[in-house]
């Protein structure tokens, strides 16, 4: 009888040694775990950071395209009236040309102001997109992370449930 006590004992002890291990091991992963869903959380404020960026950015945008139209307009109410002053003045010829000149610098920075309207017109998309793009990112990682949490919650109720056995 003693003998195979001390068997039993013996073994008992050597699954003890190997849960322990596996314990161990477990409360190794669950550190790890705890420390990617901290990094995770990080990126998430990181993207919130980014996404407050692209808004700002946006409206900052917004603001100048409105300046850039209304200086657009500026501009061709001037040609207009230096169109109607070269009309209604007959004054000599070298003013009428001096008036032209003006009038293609003035057509050229409205052209100008076009192109940048519509350069700041694909900034705000680009500057959508890539907020949209973020907001996914940003709702894949809470995914993850809530796969993660309920993983280590299930790993901690696993070794809970295996302490208590033993």
């Amino acid at each position: 009888d003693r003998d195979t006590d001390k068997k039993r004992i013996e073994e008992l002890l050597e699954e003890n040694m190997v849960l322990e291990i596996a314990q161990k091991q477990s409360m190794n992963e669950s550190a790890h775990l705890g420390w990617e869903l901290e990094q995770l959380s990080k990126s998430t404020d990181l993207a919130d950071s980014k996404k407050s960026f692209v808004f700002e950015l946006n409206e900052c945008a917004s603001s100048r395209i409105l300046k850039l139209e209304k200086d657009n307009q500026s501009l061709q109410n001037t040609i207009q009236e230096l169109r109607d002053a070269s009309l209604n003045s007959r004054e000599s010829s070298l003013k009428f040309v001096e008036l032209e000149k003006e009038n293609q610098q003035l057509s050229k920075k409205i052209e100008k102001l076009q192109n940048q309207i519509e350069k700041e017109k694909q900034s705000n998309q680009d500057l959508e997109t890539l907020s949209e793009e973020l907001i996914k990112d940003k709702e894949q990682l809470q995914v993850v992370m809530e796969t993660l949490k309920a993983d280590k919650d299930r790993q901690i109720k696993d070794l809970k449930q295996e302490n208590d056995h033993l």
